[in-house]
């Protein structure tokens, strides 16, 4: 959040902006100086809850507002204002994930690249001295090898962006040994190979790590596991989206992290939170966007 206050101002266009909490973390942005906003919904609405929320900055003169007529007007018209350059990043709203996913790969004005679309978590733990990034707790189901090389670009892409030249990615699974009954396994030791020669760059690879000996330095002791990741790991890649889901709320409820997250693999950042998150990570998670535009 810091660094984003010294970078040219950056623009975020927000599909169905017409909800409490994401005006919340829109007004707080302002006032923090991390970006200006475009905001498509319900005119009205926006406007009344923007009223109610500004604490005397004027705020007012840092948004657009753009009236439409529903939803899918909403995400049509805020995916179509990054796509031809007038905003930087797009942020989901009081909208389904579904209707502005639709727009996001739309074949004529969407924000495809052809890569594969992956969500990445930045979280600030207390005890740790850097960000732990978690992916992909949210849009691939059971991603194969391939899908999980895309996946490990993204979450590179995006560290690189916020200054970690090299960061160090953990394979993770159940156990740190492969098992051939194990999936999981086969493909984080092909990972690692395949990092190793070459072909996933910018990073460091290693897999598969159980979760505490790719975090903490004594686990990895115990294990007797050496190397540049053991202990060490920046970002952590999942197998699954059910171990993703539940590391992500793990660290949310019980380690109380503070965490932002975006879609990554698209033309531009996206911030797809979801009802349950609070403003605050409505916030961070526009950070971490625009930090990684930036």
């Amino acid at each position: 959040m810091e660094e984003v206050i010294q970078l040219p101002s950056k623009v975020v266009a927000v599909a169905a902006a017409e909800d409490e909490e994401v005006i919340e973390a829109v007004v707080k942005a302002v006032e923090r100086k991390l970006a200006t906003f475009m905001l498509y919904g319900n005119a009205n609405k926006i406007k009344s809850l923007l009223t109610a929320r500004d604490s005397g900055y004027e705020v007012s003169q840092f948004v657009k507002i753009v009236d439409t007529k529903d939803e899918n007007d909403s995400a049509r018209l805020a995916v179509q204002s990054v796509s031809d350059g007038s905003a930087d990043v797009l942020m989901k709203g009081l909208v389904s994930t579904s209707v502005i996913l639709k727009e996001v790969l739309n074949k004529e004005y969407g924000l495809r690249t052809g890569s594969v679309l992956s969500h990445v978590a930045a979280f600030q733990i207390q005890g740790f001295d850097r960000l732990i990034f978690v992916t992909d707790a949210a849009m691939n189901i059971a991603p194969d090898l391939k899908q999980k090389v895309e996946i490990i670009n993204n979450a590179v892409f995006l560290a690189n962006r916020l200054g970690i030249s090299l960061p160090k990615v953990a394979a993770i699974s159940a156990v740190e040994t492969v098992n051939p009954n194990m999936v999981a396994t086969i493909d984080a030791a092909l990972l690692a190979q395949m990092n190793a020669r070459g072909q996933i760059k910018n990073c460091v690879v290693d897999g598969p790590l159980a979760l505490d000996n790719a975090i903490s330095m004594q686990a990895a002791k115990l294990k007797g596991l050496k190397g540049e990741v053991a202990g060490k790991a920046d970002i952590i890649m999942v197998p699954t989206i059910e171990v993703g889901n539940a590391l992500y709320k793990s660290l949310v409820y019980f380690a109380k992290a503070k965490v932002g997250g975006v879609i990554a693999g698209a033309k531009a950042p996206i911030v797809l939170t979801s009802r349950a998150d609070s403003a605050e990570s409505k916030l961070y998670s526009l950070a971490l966007a625009v930090r990684s535009v930036s």
